[in-house]
């Protein structure tokens, strides 16, 4: 049973590949697809097979799925493109024979009011038509995403948001990782459909709580407008549309969007979540 994951040396695809190796499978049979070689020195010095494929080059995603059983389609980091890459790794993978796919996707991604929705739900219908054996990993939002001006925020004392009294059913990239492998390593998974979340459903106020826990520094929720929450993204040199989204993803906090009481990420890795307190230390 060979076992391919594309983005084999992003965040969560590195994960994924550590996950694999410590749920027993081989290293000979895991396909890493990767866009930069270099990146994944250390998955090929552990026995990975890597293979070199970008999702807009549809030849090389041939060479790269052959042989494959199952792949896990981690969701193309390039907010715009995904649905012609994600179409080019899917019609790759029905022509290589590729029995089954899992994508990680986002939660209830067929209703979602997120501007990251609309390639998300296309990508599920894609699957739908492909004729190929999947799941859907609806991911939701990873602790690591209040990570990246964590110092800042402390400094300040102030994360600011837009996502009101709105609760976040957030985990950590690895608890994701480890469900997608345990999805990758089971049978009977065609037509699964996970919403998964993390045990704790937190406001950003509590969120802001766990990082004055974290960092030893007061800091305190302030709540923006959306637009107005944009604008300060954008100013602090965000581009356009990643500040759009992370607006967008705000205003969905409002209305639920960003969580999730289904237990599906509980009951695949079989314990609870990583504490956000913790994924916030460990990025400190």
């Amino acid at each position: 049973m060979t076992i391919a994951v594309t983005g084999a040396t992003g965040h969560l695809g590195h994960h994924v590949v550590d996950a694999l190796l410590a749920r027993g499978a081989q290293p000979g049979d895991l396909v890493a697809v990767i866009r930069d070689a270099a990146k994944a020195a250390d998955l090929a010095e552990r026995g990975v097979q890597v293979r070199v494929a970008d999702y807009s080059d549809r030849a090389a995603l041939d060479a790269a799925l052959a042989g494959v059983d199952k792949l896990l389609l981690i969701s193309g980091s390039e907010v715009g493109q995904r649905l012609p890459q994600h179409t080019n790794v899917i019609d790759a993978a029905k022509a290589a024979g590729v029995r089954f796919v899992a994508y990680t996707s986002l939660l209830d991604a067929a209703n979602s009011p997120l501007s990251l929705a609309p390639e998300h739900k296309a990508t599920e219908e894609l699957l739908a038509r492909s004729g190929i054996d999947h799941a859907l990993l609806r991911n939701g939002w990873y602790w690591e995403n209040y990570t990246a001006d964590l110092a800042g925020t402390a400094e300040r004392g102030v994360l600011a948001g837009a996502g009101g009294d709105g609760r976040v059913a957030g985990a950590a990239r690895v608890d994701y990782a480890e469900a997608a492998a345990v999805v990758l390593l089971a049978d009977g998974q065609a037509g699964k459909v996970y919403e998964l979340g993390g045990d704790e459903r937190l406001t950003l106020a509590e969120l802001a709580a766990k990082i004055a826990e974290a960092t030893g520094k007061d800091v305190a929720y302030q709540d923006l407008p959306v637009e107005q929450y944009r604008a300060l993204l954008e100013g602090a040199g965000l581009p356009a549309v990643y500040a759009e989204m992370l607006a967008s993803a705000d205003a969905g906090i409002q209305v639920a969007a960003l969580d999730t009481e289904s237990g599906d990420l509980q009951r695949l890795i079989g314990r609870s979540s990583t504490p956000a307190v913790e994924v916030l230390r460990a990025a400190l």
